[in-house]
């Protein structure tokens, strides 16, 4: 194939689309290992959704590149889709986080190397919680709840949001700020390039875009260049290892050298 009479924007979806490639291939790579090796049901249906979060978000980044002059409504639909199913990821990680450490809420089992530990918090939850409390069943308790009670609230302020967006009642910052949750890692990122679109150092000559989608298209861009990256990391922080009895095998033949 010849680049050379491919013009930036045709480039710029061929290098995404490759990427969005890649970070199929290592999922479902890593997803094929915990399907072949499933002996904890509990743990490793957290470790599927946890990890499939990076071709979703890739694809989603995808889907709005190729239809990068979208209404704003559909480009707060694509976030709300990735806040969303990061929202489950969050409640899904801290389950896979209790199981690890052996807790259990429903039997009320809390070990004892953690029970009493103290927790300091920072603003702004010093409003609603004292700044230190102490690790115990209850606090155990109270932060699976809140944590699925964002789960829920997710796809209602979403929805709202885009309704609102739909009958322009709010203003671009207004939708900017509001559509990217606290815990999104793209926050940060947005923000930086709504900056430097504002201040005039990304151009609209430098891409294939006018301004006005300039900000969306290279936070899809990145996005997709990022869950390549996620993909590697996470075939390391969820290896299929301890479900396969390498481990086991490999604490075995340690005691034997011994």
């Amino acid at each position: 194939m010849d680049f050379s009479h491919l013009n930036r924007g045709q480039i710029t979806l061929m290098g995404s689309a490759f990427c969005v490639m890649l970070t199929m291939h290592f999922t479902l790579q890593l997803l094929s290992q915990h399907l072949f090796y499933w002996k904890n049901p509990k743990e490793q249906k957290a470790i599927l959704i946890i990890i499939l979060m990076a071709p979703i978000y890739a694809i989603d980044s995808f889907v709005g590149l190729l239809d990068v002059r979208g209404s704003k409504a559909f480009f707060m639909f694509l976030e709300s889709v990735k806040e969303c199913y990061e929202a489950l990821v969050i409640a899904k990680f801290l389950a896979l986080m209790y199981s690890y450490l052996n807790i259990s809420i429903s039997k009320n089992i809390v070990p004892d190397e953690i029970k009493g530990r103290e927790i300091h918090h920072s603003f702004p939850m010093t409003l609603f919680q004292p700044r230190t409390v102490r690790l115990n069943h209850r606090t155990l308790k109270l932060l699976k709840h809140w944590t699925w009670q964002f789960v829920v609230i997710r796809p209602v302020c979403s929805i709202l949001m885009i309704i609102l967006q739909s009958w322009h009642l709010t203003s671009h910052l207004q939708s900017s700020c509001a559509s990217r949750g606290l815990f999104s890692s793209a926050f940060g990122r947005g923000v930086v390039l709504d900056i430097l679109v504002a201040m005039g150092i990304i151009r609209s000559h430098h891409f294939w875009l006018d301004v006005e989608h300039l900000e969306e298209a290279l936070q899809n861009v990145l996005v997709c260049l990022e869950m390549v990256v996620f993909s590697v990391l996470q075939q390391y922080a969820y290896h299929v290892a301890p479900y396969s009895g390498e481990v086991e095998a490999k604490m075995k033949l340690g005691k034997k050298n011994e």
